[in-house]
């Protein structure tokens, strides 16, 4: 039995828990999530999906900046309302999510032993625009989420990590749901 073995079905747990409460526009999705990336360092590192360790570890403090903001980011005391992006917002959001894919994919082929560097690397960089998105409360962070969803699922299950491959295809559920339910609360349907 490996320390995956063990963690893998923690780490999934608090996954579910995580966007369930974030479809609900919980606070309480930011510490739920704060659990899970903590876990998934340890186990896509002994899976050496190094890419992804690394954005667990970023995903520590955008967990903490997505936390502050939800608590103070809107006017008044107004909880943090759901916004959209410009067409060019997110073209910019695209753009810079596939170009750093490349880039940190490049960089994992060349010095690691990364398994699927440019899959995972891909996966990576969506993540972060996603997570960003996620914490500024722009409704197209689903997308961005539907399409790593994709992503993971056959990443994962390649790498033998079958709980997690199984856990973003129920993400992949819970990300289009959550669009729709964001979409339904939008308050300002102007782009901002």
């Amino acid at each position: 039995m490996t320390a995956t073995d063990l963690l893998e079905p923690t780490a999934v747990f608090f996954g579910l828990l995580c966007v369930w409460l974030t479809i609900r526009q919980s606070i309480w999705c930011w510490p739920t999530g704060l659990i899970q990336v903590a876990l998934y360092v340890f186990i896509f590192f002994e899976a050496k999906l190094y890419s992804d360790v690394a954005l667990q570890i970023v995903y520590i403090g955008l967990q903490l900046y997505g936390w502050a903001h939800w608590l103070h980011g809107g006017r008044s005391d107004v909880p943090l309302p759901v916004t959209r992006l410009t067409r060019r917002g997110l073209g910019a959001w695209a753009v810079i999510g596939f170009v750093g894919a490349a880039a940190l994919g490049k960089g994992m082929a060349t010095y690691t032993d990364a398994a699927l560097p440019y899959w995972d690397a891909t996966i990576t960089s969506l993540s972060l625009v996603a997570q960003y998105l996620l914490a500024r409360k722009a409704l197209e962070n689903w997308w961005f989420w539907i399409l790593v969803d994709i992503l993971a699922i056959g990443v994962y299950a390649a790498k033998g990590l079958y709980l997690t491959s199984g856990l973003y295809a129920v993400f992949l559920v819970l990300a289009t749901l959550g669009f729709f339910e964001w979409k339904r609360t939008l308050r300002v349907p102007a782009p901002a």
